[in-house]
């Protein structure tokens, strides 16, 4: 193999009484967790479970922060905060992933907004400032992970952070390479073949496809994989396995 990738999955999704996404086996397929916070979904049990799950299978963790939205799972749109507050809930959601991992010896290496918020950041410039200034008031040794062309990549830029450029196994992306809103036909990719051609397109031949039809040009840090997409255990596995073929491993972009 002449070069790696990291592949990462959202996770730490589960809550309560309720199970999302299976973590157990996707940690046995991924270098990288991004664990949620509590605000869309997560709990602190589910927190340290999931990151003394990932320490036990070598999978590097990051806090996946996002809008105070259980009841939409971090998808909803949400204006009209304000930006001091919003950004002492992202310090909130980062601290506590941040001093978990630490009391259970897996040191976090990055943040990854969730959802909406994410989305959000990505097109607006003054949303993608606060997100960073969050994540550099905890720790600016951590990693952003951002979409590329977005303004969050810019802005964490800027600001000295180190950058993990993402592309999405199961998402399609418009023509300004942004994500596909998922509220749009074909946003989120279940076919397990078309999710192999566009993954392979962005890692070995260096392009987003977009549903326009451009090839927009990448340098991929990380590949992500929904833990609550259905069927995402099987993709994670028959993805990993075709990377391989296409001589390209598994790493993680920061190790603890």
């Amino acid at each position: 193999m002449t070069r790696t990738i990291d592949l990462n999955c959202d996770m730490g999704e589960s809550f309560g009484a309720w199970t999302i996404g299976d973590d157990a086996a996707m940690l046995d397929l991924v270098s990288t967790a991004n664990i949620a916070c509590g605000f869309h979904a997560g709990d602190p049990v589910v927190m340290r479970r999931t990151i003394r799950l990932a320490k036990e299978k070598g999978v590097s963790v990051g806090a996946h922060p996002s809008f105070a939205d259980l009841y939409g799972f971090g998808r909803r749109r949400i204006s009209g905060e304000r930006p001091e507050d919003l950004e002492a809930q992202l310090i909130y959601q980062i601290a506590a992933m941040r001093g978990m991992a630490e009391i259970e010896g897996h040191a976090m290496t990055h943040v990854k907004t969730h959802g909406a918020l994410g989305n959000m950041a990505a097109v607006d410039a003054d949303l993608a400032a606060l997100c960073v200034r969050a994540v550099k008031a905890v720790d600016p040794s951590l990693t952003y992970v951002s979409l590329p062309y977005s303004e969050t990549y810019a802005a964490a830029e800027k600001a000295g952070l180190a950058v993990a450029c993402e592309i999405y196994a199961d998402r399609s992306y418009t023509d300004q390479g942004e994500l596909t809103p998922r509220n749009q036909p074909g946003a989120v990719i279940h076919d397990p073949q078309e999710s192999l051609e566009q993954v392979l397109e962005m890692v070995v031949n260096g392009h987003i496809p977009t549903t326009g039809g451009k090839r927009l040009p990448v340098e991929p840090a990380t590949l992500c994989v929904h833990g609550d997409t259905p069927g995402a255990v099987e993709m994670a596995r028959t993805l990993r396995a075709a990377l391989a073929e296409n001589g390209v491993g598994i790493s993680p972009f920061a190790r603890p």
